[in-house]
């Protein structure tokens, strides 16, 4: 299972990483209905924050957002138009393994869980970054000030040697 595409597969809902019902059924190779059917006789394992239904803004919002595929396509249109679909957190798909109890699930879970440890791991080395960035920001703008105020007093000096020069000289000329 290669990990970028399920990457490309997690998408952010709430402020929070999720996956679609539909792209975990074709991770899994079950119909999105199968899949679905197997929560809602388990639904005391996925509660809120595990598991929710997209609202109608949320799903328009995330469908323009996304590029979709022709096989995300084809599941979607299997979905009826008033149905929306439910996205899984990371404990959410970690869950689906234990209710679809097979070993194509198991792998294609690990394989899941991976690629939420690797974003999340991507997001602190990003958060690093930026405070390292701000902490240089603010050693090098207070010596960068310096320089500023020292060629702004040059062009202010240079500019009143100028106007001196420019003047009308008094007395005789060669």
């Amino acid at each position: 299972m290669n990990e970028n595409t399920i990457q490309n597969k997690i998408y952010e809902v709430r402020g929070i990483k999720v996956m679609l019902d539909y792209d975990l059924a074709a991770l899994y190779e079950v119909e999105t209905r199968v899949l679905n059917q197997a929560i809602k006789r388990n639904a005391e394992s996925f509660p809120e924050d595990f598991m929710f239904r997209l609202t109608v803004e949320e799903w328009n919002s995330l469908s323009s957002q996304v590029v979709m595929m022709s096989s995300q396509l084809v599941m979607t249109s299997k979905r009826p138009k008033t149905a929306l679909p439910y996205v899984f957190t990371e404990h959410g798909v970690t869950m689906l393994a234990s209710v679809l109890r097979s070993s194509k699930a198991r792998k294609v879970n690990i394989a899941i869980v991976r690629a939420f440890i690797s974003l999340r791991k991507m997001v602190l080395n990003i958060e690093y970054l930026q405070e390292q960035i701000l902490q240089l920001e603010a050693k090098y703008d207070s010596q960068f000030e310096d320089i500023y105020d020292a060629i702004q007093f040059l062009m202010i000096e240079n500019k009143e040697i100028e106007a001196k020069n420019e003047r009308a000289k008094i007395g005789y000329k060669n």
